[in-house]
């Protein structure tokens, strides 16, 4: 049975247009899905003149049985949560589209995006998010020359490649795939955000030539030591919790780090972080550090600090009623926050 949209529900009347269906695709049986007729349009009574449209959770299997054609202004196209296995009917739009959204679909191969498409097709697209596929490499994206937002989370994705020529990418997530090895990114002189929480890496390696990069998250992974990070001088935050890590080492040069999160990693001692002096955050819960001595030493002259976190730590796990009066003593009235408790004014007055 076709799915009913009533008018009204398309338009939000801001200019962007939303489709409002009765139950989410991704949470019911395959089986049970209402499934769109090849040939309807739920776009039969939207202006030709939009420059947006959401259509989230219908059902949607067909790009071309949408008619994109006659929506010659249209910049940014979301189909989130859709049964799309083929990326295709989208020539006509290309040269307009800013962005598109085909987060968690079907699809595991990417098609439609190539050179084939014809010259300077995708020449505006600036974003493009195929998380939560079955994609398993990467492809036909490299053409794609103004391109700063790119998502692969969620896919089925082993390696890092053919992403060479994207020189205006600034944003790149590919958390939760298979990935074992950090290669390849050489040719991303201006990425500033690199997301690869979430894989099988073992070993910080091949970063140096990303000498704009100010976010790296490569949390929940098999790395077991600091190291190969000197020539990201511009770095401002480094997530790398939950990995193999005993040591703190290797971030003498990382000087402009703002925010570090160690935090679930096999850590015993508090060192080497006295010359982070810009630093803001420091998460380091669930470790095995045990002295407030070296908190002290390593932190103290860190004016800028403001926020930490020690629980789950030995220091912290054997006397909890004191822990965070010591914390506040140890690091001095700078500080604004101990794990997720707020300083009161009349706490940091208290010596």
């Amino acid at each position: 049975m076709p799915v009913v949209i009533p008018e009204e529900d398309l338009s939000t009347g801001n200019g962007r247009h939303v489709g409002r269906p009765s139950s989410p695709a991704s949470s019911e049986p395959e089986s049970d899905r209402e499934q769109l007729e090849p040939d309807e349009d739920l776009l039969s009574d939207i202006p030709s003149d939009v420059e947006d449209i959401d259509l989230v959770q219908f059902r949607i299997q067909s790009i071309p049985a949408l008619g994109l054609s006659r929506f010659t202004k249209l910049q940014n196209l979301c189909l989130r949560e859709n049964l799309i296995t083929v990326i295709e009917g989208l020539n006509s739009i290309g040269p307009h589209l800013h962005d598109l959204d085909l987060y968690d679909n079907r699809l595991n191969h990417i098609s439609g995006l190539g050179p084939e498409e014809g010259e300077g097709v995708w020449i505006n697209l600036e974003s493009l998010d195929l998380s939560f596929n079955k994609i398993r490499r990467i492809r036909h994206v490299a053409q794609l020359k103004n391109l700063r937002n790119l998502f692969f989370v969620q896919n089925k994705i082993s390696k890092i490649e053919n992403l060479g020529g994207l020189t205006n990418l600034v944003n790149l997530e590919l958390g939760g795939n298979r990935i074992r090895e950090i290669e390849n990114l050489d040719g991303l002189p201006a990425l500033t955000q690199l997301w690869l929480g979430k894989n099988k890496i073992t070993r910080l390696d091949q970063l140096g030539g990303l000498r704009n990069l100010k976010i790296l998250s490569i949390q929940a992974n098999r790395i077991v030591k600091l190291e190969n990070l000197e020539q990201l001088t511009g770095l401002e935050e480094l997530y790398i919790s939950h990995n193999g890590i005993e040591v703190i080492e290797g971030l003498e040069h990382n000087v402009n780090l703002k925010i570090l999160d160690i935090t679930s990693n096999k850590i015993s001692h508090l060192q080497n972080l006295s010359s982070l002096s810009m630093l803001e955050e420091l998460w380091a819960s669930n470790n095995l550090l045990q002295s407030f001595e070296e908190l002290e030493h390593e932190l103290k002259g860190i004016e800028s600090l403001e926020t930490v976190y020690f629980e789950g730590n030995p220091l912290q796990l054997r006397d909890p009623k004191t822990y965070r009066n010591k914390v506040r003593l140890a690091l001095g009235t700078g500080l604004k926050q101990i794990d997720a408790s707020i300083i009161t004014e009349s706490q940091s007055m208290i010596r």
